[in-house]
């Protein structure tokens, strides 16, 4: 569904972000991008999207070579593409139903997304999506007086309502606290098997990343260290990743955080 060929990213100052990174998602799957910072997550994501460029190298998604089009066709393209940010980037003076229609914007013209006249099935699909998030009592409220992960589950509510193939996730729950953290990675999980959707979630959290997705990618230096199972993470790759760590307690930590999941 997604397919990385030879993706390279090096900036003006001659870093190397990316190193002819190769990869392939298949439709439904979520996989994990782990790795200490500066090793190009974030860089992986944004060239898919375009929203950063990248030196060199193919993306695809589905049939179409997202590297080669032009302004028109790739922002069409976008649509099926649904991004969750770090930081929400939701906009504060906004409603929460509000922002979650902007993720229409794609679709209705320009004097229905400025007059904020958006269609009924999509104004039906939003509240619907808000429910789906437990957050149905608060389509009119402001988004600078929700929580962090209140305004991640809008973000979320956004991102799906563009009825995308794939989500590329950013940091989801860099902000958050511990059982907030869970309970967003759970969440987006479940929307994925339920929609069929791929993912490609960066995050630091390496035990989250173990119990919650299919797949793990480790990136170091712009290159895949690893590509496999999260029970595959032995202390032995996670070395090689990050470098050298008491990784056994992560491992530990994360049997009883499978125990605690498991439990009733």
């Amino acid at each position: 569904m997604l397919r990385l060929v030879e993706l390279t990213k090096t900036y003006p100052t001659g870093d190397q972000a990316l190193k002819a990174v190769n990869l392939e998602v298949p439709a439904g799957q979520v996989l994990a991008l782990i790795g200490p910072s500066g090793a190009g997550k974030s860089t992986l994501i944004r060239c898919i999207n375009r929203l950063v460029e990248p030196t060199s190298g193919k993306v695809y998604l589905g049939d179409v070579e997202l590297t080669t089009l032009g302004s028109s066709a790739l922002r069409r393209e976008r649509r099926r593409m649904g991004m969750i940010f770090q930081e929400y980037a939701l906009v504060e003076r906004l409603t929460v139903m509000e922002n979650v229609l902007s993720g229409r914007l794609g679709y209705v013209g320009f004097w229905r997304s400025f007059l904020r006249k958006f269609p009924q099935a999509d104004i039906d699909e939003a509240f619907r999506l808000l429910d789906r998030v437990g957050l149905l009592d608060m389509a009119d409220k402001r988004a600078d007086e929700l929580s962090g992960g209140q305004r991640q589950r809008v973000g979320i509510c956004r991102a799906l309502i563009q009825d995308p193939a794939l989500l590329l996730v950013d940091e989801p729950t860099a902000s958050l606290d511990p059982k907030t953290s869970r309970q967003i990675m759970r969440l987006i999980c479940e929307l994925c098997e339920e929609r069929g959707l791929a993912a490609i979630i960066n995050i630091h959290d390496v035990a989250l990343a173990q119990i919650f997705v299919q797949r793990v990618i480790g990136l170091r230096f712009g290159a895949i260290e690893f590509d496999g199972k999260p029970d595959e993470l032995t202390p032995e790759v996670l070395t090689t990743i990050y470098g050298e760590e008491d990784w056994e307690q992560t491992i530990e930590e994360v049997d009883e955080e499978e125990l605690d999941e498991a439990a009733p």
